[in-house]
Formats: structure tokens, C-alpha cells, sequence
């Protein structure tokens, strides 16, 4: 146990038995009455906003974290399969932690995963894939007006928006968070 005086953000508690990450952690002394720390946190299951409000000398339970790289092998049923890539051992991460970035994932992709005491907490696809176009229309001639998209299946099977002059057989830089096109990649 720890008092709040030594909570930072970015740290992660058990709080009320639940599992929060704190994305603000401010000091108040508000005129003539006691000082106390005001806190925002961020359920790691739930996605679920918390605000509490510590007493300086209150104790809390920060959690121990171990985040680190792994390799994403392949995809099995519920759960995706990724290996450490120092001991070699298997996780089984749910899908769930991943969101919406979890459908530009290929195997071999590096990603990075945090564990509390041998259970996945957090998932973390890149920034940024490259993918292999395997099917676009071809572009009509004369179709050129400006910012001009059209769709196109990645390696993946995802959909994208790509513009005029990509073709099938490009390979494509995407943002993963958002799932739009960055630049083609030679």
C-alpha cells in the first residue's frame, strides 16, 4: 500500500476492486480547508470515467504493471495468440482489449500488451501498418477532381478509403486508430 501523495498519472490502481489508469492527478488546497488530491481515472475494462477525491494521507494499491513487446502469430476464435519474443511462451490476448485497431493486425506484427500478475490488462496495435492492396477499381480517366477517394480491400480485409492513382498490388501506409490512409509505401 502506498499514500496518495505518490500517485502519478499514467500510474495504474486497484481501486473499489477494479482496475483504473489515472490520466489526471492534481494537488488542491482550497482556501482554509484541507488539502486533498483530485484524481481522474480511466476503468481498463470498461472504459468507464472515475472521479474520486484522496485524502493526502489515504492508502492506495498501485498495481504492478509489466508492459512489453510481443509478436502476434495468428487469430484464434476469441482470442489472438502472441508470443514473447525473449522466452517464446504463448499468450492468449482477448480481441476485446484491442478494439477497433485489432482488424489491421497481420501476423508476425509486433504489439505491445500489459499484464497485472499474468492477466492481460492492455493492448496496443502500432501507430501505423503497411498492408498490401488486393482489390480496387481501376481509375477512370479523366475522374481527377481534387481529394478524390475511392475504396479498396486491404491484405487484411478491411476496407479503406485510398485516392485515384493507388492500384491493386500497392502497398499503403493506414492509421490504425482511425483506419485512413497515409501514403503509398514503395
Amino acid at each position: 500500500m502506498s499514500k496518495a501523495s505518490e500517485v502519478k498519472s499514467g500510474n495504474i490502481l486497484r481501486f473499489n476492486g477494479e482496475l483504473v489508469a489515472v490520466e489526471e492527478f492534481i494537488h488542491r488546497t482550497p482556501g482554509n480547508l484541507r488539502a486533498f488530491y483530485q484524481a481522474r481515472m480511466r476503468n481498463v475494462r470498461s472504459g468507464k470515467l472515475v472521479e474520486y477525491r484522496f485524502r493526502t494521507d489515504e492508502e492506495v494499491e498501485i498495481a504492478r504493471v509489466e508492459t512489453n513487446d510481443y509478436q502476434y502469430l495468428y487469430d484464434d476464435a476469441d482470442f489472438f495468440v502472441v508470443m514473447d519474443n525473449n522466452t517464446y511462451e504463448q499468450f492468449n490476448i482477448p480481441k476485446g482489449l484491442f478494439g477497433d485497431t485489432a482488424r489491421f493486425l497481420k501476423e508476425g506484427m509486433s504489439v505491445i500488451i500489459a499484464f497485472e500478475s499474468d492477466e492481460p490488462i492492455m493492448a496496443q496495435a502500432p501507430a501505423t501498418v503497411e498492408l498490401e492492396i488486393t482489390y480496387t477499381e481501376p481509375a477512370v480517366k479523366g475522374d481527377t477532381s481534387t481529394n478524390a477517394l475511392k475504396t479498396a480491400t486491404v491484405e487484411t480485409g478491411v476496407e479503406i478509403r485510398v485516392p485515384l492513382f493507388i492500384n491493386q498490388g500497392d502497398k499503403v501506409k493506414v492509421d490504425t486508430r482511425t483506419g485512413d490512409y497515409i501514403e503509398r509505401v514503395k
